[in-house]
């Protein structure tokens, strides 16, 4: 009698501190990034290895594949929600991004360019749709929803690992065919999790709910038409990536003059304030992100021809030299989770631009050190190995500051109705970010043709090293002005309502705990 009744109250109390649908879509978050990760890491090195592509067009359609996949996530905010479910977008997306990796597994140039387009198709929308989910299970001013998104951004590094893992093999073996069939059946897993678990994901709060049957059947039919001429835009304009990227910087600055005007029109002082605090963080990101994602362009290229890849007798694939991250976010996220946890419940608030700052300045000492790594680098070229793992350690780490910090501070500062929309906008940050990073793995290249890194080293520490000054002033700019931020954020207030709200129930917590201490 007493087991039962016992369990049940330890189920009770687990529900209180994360609510149901958190852990249905942490699984689904690992499969549904396993094929994007493959593609990320590898994209460039099938596209000049595997069909013999020029390092320049490589990276062009490696950058606009970034680009529009980030891009597209503020389409993903605005279609999900309003035309469809966000739980009926993901699903499609699922579909399409099977379609894409069954074409790319063709080794044909077109092929490439109609399954990264059909792939898009898919992956820029979704994501946003999982956020959102994530994102609606909570009460804005609900400080769990950081934890939440920490423990998922941890299960999309679980699916990277294994992404970059099995990429780096079949790249060895130059059996890129098998590779993005198996990445299909990765996306078939998701879409199988998420019909599953279809029910605990229904939308809350969108205007798609709140629609009449009859215009949800119309709202479903717009957004299947958006998702399929969505298909072959993007096709065309995988085709012309100089036009692409041109389009996306024009749409990028429009969307940014269209949230400042957002935020002028709020009616109440706190609102407008928080608008304000988000459009200044989203710009010192972009900073961030053009760095980062030099990983699956200049950055790759580098580690495959320039750096001594070999360790303990065995030739390091450059995708398994990427899962440096996802060992430090899948260990790392959990950990400052239950840290910041615990320092809040002392009283200690570690504010959202603290953070921001914080991966600035880790990101800028993490490319500021290359350039040392590479002038000791041996008679033929090669640098050192052991530079690229503390430079990759501390992107890591400062990317827990910002990326699922920056999740859970969209559901934070904005208002309900332009949740999607700003959720979508921060994700598109990293796609005009990744047009920054095309154009300055273009200039760490080069203007020779050889791949001898006696020739091409100059070219990238100049590079590397420019790029991480630039981010260490940034962050340490941000720093100053963090007292300014952190009012516009009202994250003090906010802390001490809640802490007020919930000091009744703070038994409950410590039971929990000891509960799962003494598991």
């Amino acid at each position: 009698m007493n087991q039962p009744l016992a369990r049940k109250t330890f189920i009770q109390k687990y529900k209180d501190v994360m609510p149901t649908g958190a852990g249905a879509l942490f699984l689904i978050q690992i499969f549904s990034t396993l094929s994007f990760s493959v593609l990320y890491s590898t994209l460039i090195l099938y596209a000049t290895k595997g069909l013999n592509m020029n390092d320049t067009l490589a990276t062009s359609i490696t950058g606009s594949f970034i680009a529009l996949n980030y891009f597209l996530h503020l389409l993903g905010g605005y279609v999900g929600g309003r035309y469809l479910s966000y739980r009926s977008l993901f699903g499609l997306g699922m579909v399409s991004q099977v379609l894409g990796c069954l074409l790319i597994s063709v080794p044909d140039s077109n092929y490439l360019l109609w399954g990264l387009a059909a792939f898009l198709g898919g992956s820029g929308l979704n994501v946003t749709c999982i956020n959102c989910m994530v994102t609606q299970l909570f009460e804005p001013d609900d400080k769990r929803r950081e934890s939440a998104f920490l423990w998922n951004y941890s299960g999309m590094n679980i699916g990277f690992f294994i992404g970059f893992t099995i990429g780096g093999y079949f790249h060895l073996h130059q059996a890129y065919r098998e590779l993005f069939l198996l990445s299909a059946f990765g996306n078939l897993i998701a879409l199988a999790l998420t019909f599953y678990n279809w029910k605990l994901l229904k939308d809350r709060d969108t205007p798609f709910v709140d629609a009449s049957r009859q215009e949800q059947k119309n709202f479903r039919l717009i957004g299947l038409g958006i998702v399929i001429a969505l298909v072959f835009a993007l096709r065309g304009l995988l085709q012309h990536t100089a036009f692409c990227n041109q389009l996306i910087l024009i749409i990028g600055a429009a969307m940014l003059a269209l949230i400042i005007t957002l935020a002028i029109k709020q009616p109440g002082k706190p609102e407008r304030h928080k608008m304000w605090a988000y459009i200044i963080l989203a710009l010192s990101s972009v900073i961030f992100w053009a760095l980062y994602q030099l990983a699956p362009m200049g950055l790759n290229l580098f580690i495959e021809r320039n750096v001594d890849r070999h360790f303990m007798g065995i030739l390091i694939a450059p995708q398994w030299i990427q899962n440096i991250n996802t060992v430090v976010i899948i260990l790392g996220g959990p950990l400052l989770s239950i840290a910041f946890t615990h320092l809040r419940e002392r009283g200690i608030n570690i504010s959202i631009p603290f953070q921001f700052s914080l991966a600035l300045l880790l990101i800028g000492i993490a490319f500021a050190i290359l350039p040392v790594g590479i002038s000791f680098a041996s008679a033929q070229g090669y640098t050192n190995f052991n530079w690229v793992l503390v430079s990759y350690i501390l992107q890591s780490v400062g990317e827990l500051f910002i990326s699922p910090i920056g999740y859970a501070m969209v559901g934070q500062l904005a208002p309900l109705r332009l949740r999607g929309l700003m959720m979508g906008m921060w994700m598109m940050v990293t796609g005009i970010a990744a047009i920054l990073s095309d154009q300055f793995s273009k200039i760490a290249l080069g203007s020779t043709e050889s791949t001898n890194p006696l020739f091409t080293n100059a070219s990238y520490s100049h590079t590397f090293g420019m790029l991480g000054w630039s981010a260490i002033a940034a962050g340490a700019l941000l720093f100053i002005l963090i007292p300014v931020v952190a009012r516009l954020t009202q994250e003090r207030k906010a802390a001490n309502m809640k802490e007020v709200t919930e000091e009744p129930r703070s038994d409950i917590k410590e039971e929990l705990a000891n509960d799962t201490l003494g598991a």
